[in-house]
């Protein structure tokens, strides 16, 4: 049955993405809102036929962790699912990518238009500076910029170092980093065709304050994350 759900839903995934995707380009020439609310949609109608054909869903906790203004979210990248899910949990984010995903067909236009924080991981020092520009930009637009800090997906019980740019946009936005935990890779895994039915959890922790040096920020960040990933390790049934 797995195998029979995960091909469902990959087929109406691919099936709903070239729909929207095509239909809506004229949007493209409007206000950044419109490709915004298309966004918006499509992200909720993948997320509808996740449940309705794999029975996987979520729940989040912790909102109440959220700060008022500026803020950055520092989340655990285990699976595809959170690069669509963070969007209707936080509004509007900024999430920092990779600049190549700018040049895929179609799909680029959209994530111009629609201002993410490109970064080019070969271009150094240069890099580095245009991730801070496009940070500053979001953020100055009442945006909650959002980051991978490992940079790249890392399964259930894996590791992966956490890389120093999540520290330079904290110092450079002078604002609150709010750590967040999710068990997506237990339910939709970094390589695997299936989808397993379940809860996927979100896990939305206290923000760690301005100010912090480098040393402190980095450990306290990744003590936050990891502890509480752990935590979420055991899947939650249906």
């Amino acid at each position: 049955m797995i195998f029979i759900r995960s091909t469902i839903f990959n087929i109406a995934l691919i099936l709903v993405t070239l729909v929207i995707g095509i239909l809506g380009l004229p949007l493209l020439l409007g206000p950044r809102r419109w490709v915004c609310g298309l966004r918006d949609l499509w992200i909720r109608l993948v997320l509808h036929l996740l449940r309705w054909t794999v029975g996987l869903s979520h729940r989040v906790e912790g909102l109440e962790h959220l700060p008022k203004g500026t803020f950055m979210v520092a989340s655990k990248h285990q699976s595809a699912w959170e690069t669509l899910a963070l969007h209707t949990i936080f509004a509007d984010p900024s999430i920092v990518l990779k600049r190549e995903l700018l040049k895929l067909p179609v799909l680029g236009f959209y994530i111009a238009k629609i201002g993410m924080v490109p970064i080019d991981r070969a271009a150094g020092g240069s890099a580095l500076k245009s991730m801070i520009g496009a940070a500053r930009k979001a953020a100055g637009d009442g945006r909650p910029v959002l980051i991978f800090p490992q940079g790249t997906r890392v399964s259930p019980g894996g590791e992966a170092p956490y890389y120093s740019g999540v520290f330079a946009l904290y110092r450079a936005l002078d604002c609150p980093v709010v750590p967040v935990a999710l068990n997506s890779g237990t339910f939709w895994s970094r390589h695997a065709f299936f989808k397993r039915p379940g809860v996927i959890t979100v896990r939305i922790l206290p923000p760690l304050p301005r100010g912090l040096d480098r040393k402190v920020f980095m450990k306290d960040l990744e003590a936050a994350i990891e502890t509480a990933t752990h935590a979420l390790d055991q899947p939650t049934s249906a």
